[in-house]
């Protein structure tokens, strides 16, 4: 097999390379573009995460069933046949439940926050390692934001979801924009351009 190394080669892996990289700052513009609307519309963000969850346990859980049945004659066929099932159930309460999901994650995700800044204030205190402002500091963050939540628990299920979500969105975003720029730009350094 010979491979060609005439002039356009070269130009058509640096076009190509280019164009996977303007791509990806495209999907990142795009990602942006949602990310604000759902900091605008946090209600909606949250009602879409939750069904969008709903729908992915949903499929997960009949692929999982599908796999299971597959595998009956091995060992694991019964806890497949449970997970599947579970997911299943859980998919199907929060695509009917959706606001009710809600509610019970923003719970889950408050007393993650106020578990994980208590155990980091203990931690930074009681080590006092080289890191000991930064731990502090998250530590006190994620205590404030829990109790923040809590606080306006069950209201607050309505744009805690849909904020984080949002916000994931933008920075992914943010991200491959200049993942796309800086691969561009380092594109054209390499090609001599």
């Amino acid at each position: 097999m010979t491979r060609s190394t005439g002039a356009a080669g070269p130009r058509g892996d640096t076009a190509k390379l280019n164009r996977g990289f303007g791509v990806l700052a495209v999907l990142g513009v795009i990602l942006v573009v949602a990310g604000l609307i759902g900091l605008i519309y946090t209600a909606a963000a949250t009602l879409t995460t939750m069904l969008l969850f709903g729908w992915l346990l949903l499929v997960g859980g009949l692929v999982g069933l599908l796999h299971a049945v597959q595998a009956r004659d091995t060992n694991f066929f019964w806890l497949g046949v449970v997970v599947a099932a579970l997911n299943i159930a859980a998919g199907v309460v929060i695509v009917k439940t959706p606001e009710a999901a809600a509610e019970a994650l923003t719970m889950f995700a408050a007393l993650l926050f106020l578990t994980g800044g208590v155990f980091r204030l203990v931690g930074s205190l009681v080590v006092r390692g080289p890191q000991f402002g930064w731990t502090l500091v998250q530590g006190a963050f994620g205590l404030l934001l829990g109790i923040l939540v809590l606080a306006n628990w069950p209201s607050s299920s309505q744009y805690v979801i849909g904020t984080f979500f949002s916000l994931s969105l933008l920075f992914d975003g943010l991200g491959l924009i200049a993942t796309g720029y800086g691969g561009r730009r380092i594109v054209g350094m390499v090609a001599g351009k």
